[in-house]
């Protein structure tokens, strides 16, 4: 079919949950995509912090193949050796114990607030079920995560929702003191706010935040769907803050592309889920295990390409200060770490965005629409950052503020 007439037929089938950029991608290799035009793309979305290795590479795809030759799905009544493998890079490279495998990222904070309440239950009583999260946060759309998600664009129309939630400004250490109760439950936060429009915390912001769970009894559940799996320069950006949480979620790059979730957690912490108590039907799929196994040894191996992530970290961003610097009325800061880099405007990005795409260069925005978003695959070279680079101020200068 054409492109016309797909997105035709896709606008009358689907459900409109999403306001899409009129393009149809058809295939991708490396930090590229093409349409059914064949036009082409620099892609640095990367299906939103997704395509960690980037599309279709080689090691993830004949994973994929060799497993869907051999067994594609079993039920959790029975055990996989895909799923035992993952588990045991995850464990063997962070602070846990355990894992608990899910199919995406807001189905694996549902299950870390589920787990957190049971197991505080258990502990302390009924008493313990209150949820300390920060504003501008996102933790996902279904009810719970949603529930724990700190912007209220998101609540409209499917109120009410959990209960026993209090929100303060991320960074604050003051505000989550005073929001502490006798029946705080758990404090869940991004180590990095993506969706929310890159906000990277002061360096001891965690630091201290573990502190007081400590102190109180208090459990630390990090979201590190859009931040880990080398999205930052380490495996898990809990690493740059020197803290270690009782919680880790998981989603995003964790399967090379493949849907697939994770909880870490400790022992004791674990052993709250008996069974019955929490599950996944298609959780630990082989195929998405398979997949989720490539794509971490290809991280892993020799350290190169974390390191070399920080590289290429360093050099965008001193791309982006030089941009800055060409359209300083327009372009107000840039931020984070790794590659999750936002671009803050002084105005909507929105313009910008589909200028880019016009141009061959996909992007998002985050937050409330100022901020441009870049999450391209680790894989990136200078040339593709050159490329980009020139992009955005062939845009920038086009755009009117």
């Amino acid at each position: 079919m054409e492109e016309k007439e797909i997105i035709k037929i896709s606008e009358k089938l689907l459900m409109p949950t999403y306001s899409r950029y009129p393009i149809v991608l058809r295939k991708g290799r490396g930090v590229r995509v093409w349409d059914v035009n064949d036009k082409e793309y620099l892609d640095f979305l990367a299906g939103i912090a997704v395509n960690i290795l980037g599309h279709c590479p080689r090691k993830v795809v004949l994973a994929v193949q060799k497993q869907v030759q051999r067994l594609i799905h079993v039920s959790n009544l029975y055990y996989n050796e895909p799923q035992l493998n993952l588990a045991k890079i995850l464990i063997k490279n962070s602070f846990a114990d355990r894992v608990f495998f899910c199919n995406s990222g807001t189905e694996a904070n549902e299950g870390a607030l589920k787990l957190s309440r049971i197991y505080m239950k258990n502990k302390f009583g009924n008493d313990r079920y209150e949820f300390i999260s920060a504003y501008n946060s996102f933790h996902g759309r279904t009810f719970g995560s949603l529930s724990v998600t700190g912007q209220k664009k998101y609540h409209h129309g499917f109120e009410p929702l959990l209960e026993g939630i209090k929100f303060v400004p991320f960074n604050d250490i003051h505000a989550i003191e005073s929001a502490i109760t006798d029946k705080t439950c758990a404090i869940i936060l991004e180590p990095i706010q993506a969706e929310g429009g890159v906000n990277v915390p002061d360096k001891n912001y965690l630091r201290k935040v573990r502190d007081i769970c400590d102190k109180e009894g208090i459990l630390l559940i990090l979201d590190e769907i859009q931040t880990g799996i080398g999205r930052t320069g380490k495996l898990f950006a809990y690493e740059h803050f020197g803290v270690e949480p009782d919680i880790v979620t998981l989603a995003k790059g964790l399967g090379g592309g493949i849907p697939i979730g994770a909880i870490l957690t400790k022992e004791e912490i674990a052993n709250a889920f008996a069974p019955k108590t929490h599950a996944s039907t298609f959780g630990g799929n082989p195929v998405a295990c398979a997949s989720a196994v490539a794509t971490l040894e290809t991280l892993l191996e020799d350290g190169y390409l974390l390191d070399y992530c920080q590289r290429m970290s360093r050099y965008f961003i001193k791309k982006l200060n030089s941009i800055k610097e060409k359209h300083p009325k327009k372009i107000r800061e840039i931020r984070g770490i790794g590659l999750l880099i936002g671009v803050e405007l002084n105005f909507s990005g929105e313009e910008v965005v589909k200028k880019c795409i016009e141009n061959g260069l996909l992007i998002g925005t985050a937050g409330d629409g100022t901020v441009l978003r870049f999450t391209p695959p680790l894989i990136i070279e200078k040339d593709d950052i050159d490329e980009a680079i020139s992009i955005l101020d062939r845009v920038l200068k086009e755009v009117v503020d």
